[in-house]
């Protein structure tokens, strides 16, 4: 290689190296040496297939000897990307951003291939922030299931394929009974418990499709996806009675906790506004009618 172009390559962040057809090492620059601990003389001439950095997919698929990128390169000329995790000379997983690039010759052939790889220690790291931000913006922090702006995220996506795809989904609007009356005579650190409550039992027994929100005081959202409107009413129904059959010791006393709930399925014609204040409208005939009950319409 050409001095100017090998000072060059080794003054970059990255690492790169060359590759022959058989995935020989020929290059290792100092970007490399400094990313996974290998220096040059001990890499050039040996094969990446010989696992010296042992790259791993993020579910442990040894890519060197199974979906090598740099192989698949040599063999169809084609760049590639891909996120790995490389194994550093000191034994720890570095998390590393791959591109490989074909080598050809003056004619044309295929004659090898390049790999340029960076740390991705910092955008892991971010990527992690904005999941953990992600989670602070549509969590309700007090009971740890969905707030509000978690469950007009998902109606709206849910709105959109049942118009677009039918499928279909229903709402329930549920309402803790007598809630001002707990926090009135066992106080609001009781009352934060009763919302924890039943936040969790609401979560716990939904299937893995379903998603549940708190929506505001003692107000939760349940949206079942791809249900009809037997199955709505049935899952509401063991929503409310596992509630039911719960209970709450507050000092010597133990208290039953009941919710009301309103059910519809989607319409056509609907948008967030029409089946919420029909859920809503449902669940306050269940008020009406005696409490401790479901209203299916």
């Amino acid at each position: 290689m050409d001095n100017t172009y090998k000072n060059i390559l080794d003054n970059l962040y990255d690492g790169v190296y060359f590759v022959d057809q058989e995935r020989k090492i020929t290059y290792w620059n100092k970007g490399a040496e400094r990313i996974t601990g290998y220096l040059s003389e001990y890499v050039v001439n040996s094969f990446c297939y010989d696992n010296i950095l042992n790259h791993v997919t993020e579910h442990g698929v040894n890519l060197c000897l199974n979906g090598c990128p740099l192989q698949a390169t040599i063999q169809d000329g084609k760049p590639r990307e891909a996120e790995v995790f490389l194994h550093h000379r000191d034994g720890h997983r570095v998390p590393i951003l791959v591109r490989t690039s074909p080598l050809h010759s003056e004619n044309g052939e295929i004659i090898g291939a390049v790999e340029i790889f960076s740390n991705n220690t910092s955008l892991m790291s971010v990527r992690r922030q904005v999941h953990k931000l992600e989670q602070t913006v549509l969590l309700d922090t007090l009971t740890g299931i969905g707030n509000r702006r978690h469950m007009e995220i998902k109606l709206q996506s849910a709105l959109g394929e049942f118009q677009q795809h039918r499928i279909p989904f229903g709402l329930a609007f549920a309402d803790i009974d007598y809630f001002k009356r707990i926090n009135d005579m066992y106080g609001h650190e009781n009352g934060d418990r009763v919302l924890r409550m039943v936040a969790t039992t609401l979560r716990q027994n939904l299937r893995a499709d379903d998603t549940s929100a708190r929506w505001g005081g003692e107000e939760f959202l349940i949206l079942f996806y791809d249900i009809d409107q037997k199955g709505l009413e049935a899952a509401s129904e063991k929503l409310r009675l596992l509630i039911e059959k719960s209970r709450m010791r507050f000092g010597m006393e133990q208290v039953s906790i009941t919710i009301s709930i309103g059910a519809t399925m989607a319409r056509f014609e609907d948008d967030i506004v029409s089946i919420l204040r029909r859920a809503d409208t449902l669940m306050y005939k269940s008020k009406i009618n005696g409490r401790n009950r479901v209203t299916i319409g």
